[in-house]
């Protein structure tokens, strides 16, 4: 490996490090947001995931409970990923937000 390919790997790491600090706000305010809705906050957990062009957070919730993030028609999801999105905004940054089982 040439010292151009280290510093290549070295140079990517540091960026998904700035982009993960970008937006530890944001996680935090949609784990504020999804804790706020749910009977078992402390089943709510956020993850951070960089392997896709739009950085992702991802929300994972007791199964019961993914049903009260997502909302009739989608609508609280939705208002979730506005937030989400607005957070990001104020960072410089873009985000997608999604809901796991």
């Amino acid at each position: 490996m040439s010292d151009t390919e280290s510093s290549d790997e070295t140079t990517s790491d540091e960026a998904d490090r700035d982009e993960a600090a970008q937006l530890a706000r944001t996680q935090a305010v949609v784990e504020h947001l999804a804790k706020s809705l749910v009977d078992e906050p402390e089943a709510v957990g956020t993850a951070i995931d960089l392997d896709h062009p739009t950085p992702r957070i991802n929300v994972t919730a007791a199964p019961g409970e993914v049903g009260r993030l997502i909302g009739k028609r989608g609508r609280t999801a939705q208002a979730i990923r506005a937030v989400g999105r607005a957070a990001a905004a104020k960072d410089g940054a873009h985000v997608d937000v999604e809901f796991l089982d």
